[in-house]
């Protein structure tokens, strides 16, 4: 064993909710005007002191400071270094927590605020919020999915005129609260190539002519880094971790060659830096990230296991290793002999010099197991946590410093063979039916132009038709009558009931807004992942296992431990009673296997591509039921199948061929005259339109307000053969968009997609709005349409 002065435990980041969702109470609190902000910094500050005592109790070396953030990480670096876009017109008298969350939220309407004070009772806006930009009108930023995550991140926006200066205060007042409470401190950075990588250009040619990259921008940037820098140094932070995530990616060579001369110019401040790389394989950017002339590098030793020896080789002896042994990606307990014997021959090599992490931020996982008490204890056994995988990094290190860890490793050992063993993984049903599908069960029986001229007898549509993506605003009753059933406060058939009342509500209202395509609103749906994968086999669920997905959104992902199959129908009733209550079609909602892979843990024990094809399996046996119950539209939602592409584009075709096929069986079974629709958001999807179209949706619906319907071009270009409806509104802001603003959009929509193939929609599910929000931005919606109708004289 090595000395325990050469082994050191740290992490990329911590989840910054709090354990009970703390930060979410709050952030909802201050947007309804209900919290001000001084009591909000406050929450802030109750919680990152919190976390870094965790950090400290399980023989972290260092608290990582710089992770937290109200809303999202790469905003905090926007203000930090100073470059808010210039549309958001904000003035010296207004706060920056208020710039903050306009830039996050959109800041009012055409006349004014446009927002609904006081009313709905989780998302509104609220008073505080508003201060301050009264007359002047701006779109919240884009917002996508952090690398292969199904976090979201604010897209920064660049132009020629972009300047940047050190302009905010908050990370260096979080180093000094961490250092007052007396933690040896790691400061964490978005690295400055992964910052300009991760915006977006949004200014056109340069004034010789020359298209405008945001990569130019550059050598403005690094100065600001470097004072930033240097006030971290005056501090005394003892290191700073700088996250260049995009090392994990295929970079054009402009980016790669800019990496060297880049930190050469950081590292000449002096304090020292630990370049963090996670995700993905390093590959080709291996031996550059091993030179480059920082202090450290930290790499991925779950996604990427195989460059270890590789990269100690490399690395030269004077720098730190740290290396990312317990996955910060998943729930599953660390395998801490196979992680001890991974690090064995890297102890050796590297003299004993060696740091041991999570793979990634923790931000991606749970807060805790501690009150996940529902949980059968076998499957709890096999779980491990933030905080749990704080211990697991403790023990490796008190192992590799000879302490006498018999004991933990044992139950590590016990829980590893449990879970291998297990009869609840394993349903030889599950296995039989996979080895029985045809080769042609992803395949319709017709084309697409034969099934849309069926489908159009059928349905009688209008021109532009206007629709939902499913989800209505889950109000504060709704979530009541949850709460008192799940606590057995209300009995099955009052809350059947009660459910059935607001899909007549829903129902109800889109008849009076004039929707032309209804869906019943979701009223009984928690969340369309976890709602599905409590009534399949093969799921467990915690109680309290939220992951942020943004700002005060999170999410309850499922954990998928064994074989999936569907013991019965999930869907069909609640939908056959909404269709009962009007002549209007309504779409049965469903979400489709990708997504539901994507958003839960998923077991490691097999490849992806099985578990996908059998939640798959569930799925189509959805459908069948659903149109064998007189439902004619059914939506299958894949938001997630972008996200699920391999970071490096060697390995897209092998996902995207399993993924697309999933897709296929869970819809293929139904007749020509069924439409399907599917709908994806907030990702970059030109990259794979030909698998988007192979995908063989009859509609596709797409997030694309917030980019200007900049993500329609590609499927123009692309000439994308079925129908499409491009979000005309971001339903994330509480801001409502007028009747004109959504006309310009959809003559845009009109510029590059033909018309008679054009739905009209939102961007997104709207179960986190406010009705009146909502109706007031769906009778704009509808107007615009009627408007496009009238101007191209299409009935």
């Amino acid at each position: 064993m090595t000395s325990p002065n050469q082994i050191h435990t740290h992490i990329p980041g911590f989840p910054r909710i709090g354990a009970a969702r703390e930060l979410k109470t709050a952030l909802e609190s201050h947007w309804r005007g209900e919290l001000p902000a001084p009591a909000l910094e406050q929450t802030g500050r109750q919680l990152r002191a919190r976390h870094w005592a965790l950090q400290e109790q399980a023989g972290l070396d260092f608290v990582t400071v710089g992770d937290f953030a109200f809303y999202d990480q790469v905003a905090n670096h926007i203000q930090l270094l100073g470059c808010e876009p210039a549309r958001f017109g904000f003035d010296a008298g207004q706060s920056q927590l208020t710039r903050y969350f306009a830039m996050a939220r959109g800041n009012g309407e055409q006349s004014g605020c446009g927002h609904p004070h006081g009313h709905g009772k989780e998302y509104a806006h609220g008073q505080a919020a508003c201060a301050g930009h009264a007359g002047h009108s701006s779109a919240a930023l884009e917002m996508t999915k952090w690398f292969d995550t199904n976090y979201h991140y604010l897209v920064p926006e660049f132009t020629a005129q972009t300047r940047f200066s050190l302009a905010c205060e908050r990370l260096f007042v979080e180093v000094e609260e961490a250092q007052a409470l007396g933690h040896a401190v790691k400061a964490v950075l978005l690295g400055p190539l992964s910052f300009l990588w991760l915006g977006k250009e949004k200014g056109g040619a340069l004034a010789d002519g020359t298209p405008f990259q945001r990569l130019s921008l550059l050598d403005a940037l690094l100065p600001v880094y470097g004072a930033v820098l240097d006030r971290l140094k005056k501090m005394g932070v003892a290191w700073v971790q700088i996250d260049e995530p995009i090392l994990g990616l295929d970079l054009p060579a402009p980016w790669r060659n800019a990496f060297e001369n880049s930190y050469w110019q950081l590292n000449q401040v002096g304090v020292p830096l630990l370049l963090a790389t996670y995700f993905s394989p390093l590959e080709e950017n291996l031996g550059l990230a091993c030179r480059l002339p920082v202090a450290g590098l930290h790499v991925d030793g779950v996604r990427a296991p195989h460059e270890l020896a590789s990269i100690v080789d490399w690395l030269p002896q004077h720098k730190v290793l740290s290396v990312g042994i317990v996955d910060g990606r998943n729930i599953w307990r660390c395998d801490l002999d196979a992680a001890l014997a991974a690090l064995a021959p890297l102890l050796d090599k590297r003299a004993g010099k060696l740091w041991l992490s999570s793979s990634c931020s923790l931000l991606h996982t749970p807060f805790s197991l501690a009150g996940e008490t529902a949980l059968a204890p076998e499957i709890h056994s096999w779980l491990a946590f933030a905080t749990e995988k704080l211990a697991e990094l403790a023990i490796l290190k008190d192992t590799l410093h000879g302490a006498d860890t018999r004991a933990a490793l044992a139950q590590s050992r016990a829980a590893i063979a449990s879970r291998r063993a297990s009869p609840r993984v394993h349903q030889a049903k599950v296995a039989a039916r996979l080895a029985a599908l045809a080769p042609d069960a992803d395949q319709r029986t017709s084309s697409f132009a034969e099934r849309q001229r069926v489908q159009r007898a059928r349905f009688q549509l209008p021109a532009f038709p206007t629709t939902t993506i499913g989800s209505f605003p889950q109000t504060g009753a709704i979530r009541a009558a949850r709460a008192g059933f799940r606590r057995g406060d209300i009995s099955a058939a009052a809350y059947a009931t009660s459910m059935r009342a607001e899909i007549a509500d829903a129902v109800r209202r889109q008849e009076d807004i004039g929707l032309d395509v209804l869906v019943h609103g979701e009223a009984e749906r928690n969340d369309m992942v976890e709602y599905f994968g409590e009534q399949l086999d093969g799921f467990a669920f915690t109680q309290l296992g939220w992951v942020q997905s943004y700002g005060s959104r999170c999410v309850k992902p499922p954990i998928i431990f064994g074989d999936v199959s569907r013991p019965q129908a999930m869907t069909v009733s609640w939908t056959v009673h909404a269709q009962s209550l009007t002549d209007k079609p309504m779409k049965g909602m469903l979400t489709g296997p990708i997504t539901i892979l994507q958003w839960s843990f998923v077991r490691d024990d097999q490849p992806r591509a099985h578990t996908a094809l059998q939640i798959a399996l569930a799925i189509r046996d959805e459908v069948a039921d659903l149109e064998q119950a007189g439902i004619g539209i059914i939506q299958i939602d894949e938001p997630a199948i972008r996200e699920g592409l391999p970071l490096r584009r060697a390995a897209w075709d092998a996902y995207l061929h399993w993924a697309t096929r999933a897709f296929r069986v869970s819809a293929s079974v139904a007749a020509d005259g069924t439409q399907i629709h599917t709908h994806m958001c907030y990702a970059e999807f030109n990259d794979i339109l030909p698998q988007i179209a192979a995908l063989d949706a009859d509609v596709i619906t797409i997030e694309t307000s917030r980019s200007d319907m900049e993500l329609l071009n590609g499927f123009g270009q692309f000439r994308y053969p079925n129908e499409i409806g491009p979000g005309v509104y971001d339903i994330h802001s509480p801001r409502v968009p007028g009747q004109a603003e959504m006309v310009r959009l959809l003559h845009k929509a009109s510029a590059v997609i033909a018309p008679a193939n054009l739905w009209v929609n939102p961007d997104c599910g709207l179960k986190t709005r406010g009705w009146e929000e909502t109706e007031a931005a769906l009778r704009h919606m509808v107007a615009a349409a009627r408007q496009l109708r009238e101007e191209l004289a299409i009935a």
